[in-house]
């Protein structure tokens, strides 16, 4: 990825002292399957530790840990809310597992299609937005270029880099990153990296 870093170097400024700051890109990537799709759902709002436990505590549920559709399925929503899943999540991760089984999510056909192909399909399930969609296409298909301006944590870090005054709104965001293009991804990652605190010394 030297390439990416040196054009957003020389595209933009204020990034290329994010990326002297944080050092190497160190992307950690996931398989682009149903249960990276399944381990999203259960760390929406929830801390790492906390949805790490509730993740851990599904998988012991399965047969041999095999976070399948079917193995989903074949458990009861009483089970999936005593391993600490809220209900909503649990209607959640039945209805992605529902859907794949029917054919509707079809993981395998998600690395030929364009980002805005998978946003649409990965949306047709309950609690699955625009945003888990995102992360979908960066942390699982390594989709290079995806701006993800719903992100929390992508929008404080452009408000403390950029000076601004209030988180920006995605029109902003998109103005900002055309200079990134076609790296938004990477870009993405150091603003997530720049919000550690050793980044920030």
């Amino acid at each position: 990825m030297r390439h990416a870093t040196v054009h957003l170097k020389k595209a933009d400024p204020i990034l290329a002292a994010i990326i002297e700051r944080v050092g190497p890109y160190r992307m950690q990537y996931r398989e682009p399957g149903f249960a990276t799709l399944v381990r999203s759902i259960v760390y929406q709002q929830l801390s790492g530790r906390v949805a790490s436990r509730i993740f851990e505590r599904v998988l012991d549920l399965l047969p041999a840990r095999e976070l399948t559709p079917a193995a989903i399925l074949s458990l009861t929503v009483e089970q999936m809310r005593a391993a600490g899943l809220s209900g909503q999540k649990t209607s959640y991760i039945r209805d992605l597992a529902a859907r794949t089984l029917a054919g509707e999510v079809d993981f395998a056909l998600l690395p030929a299609m364009s980002d805005e192909q998978v946003i649409e399909m990965l949306t047709r399930v309950k609690g699955v937005g625009v945003w888990t969609a995102h992360m979908f296409l960066i942390f699982a298909l390594q989709r290079p270029d995806v701006l993800p301006v719903g992100d929390l944590g992508v929008r404080t870090a452009i408000r403390k880099a950029y000076r601004m005054r209030a988180l920006p709104k995605p029109a902003r965001m998109e103005k900002i990153a055309r200079a990134w293009r076609p790296w938004c991804s990477v870009a993405s990652w150091y603003l997530w990296r720049s919000l550690d605190s050793e980044a920030m010394l």
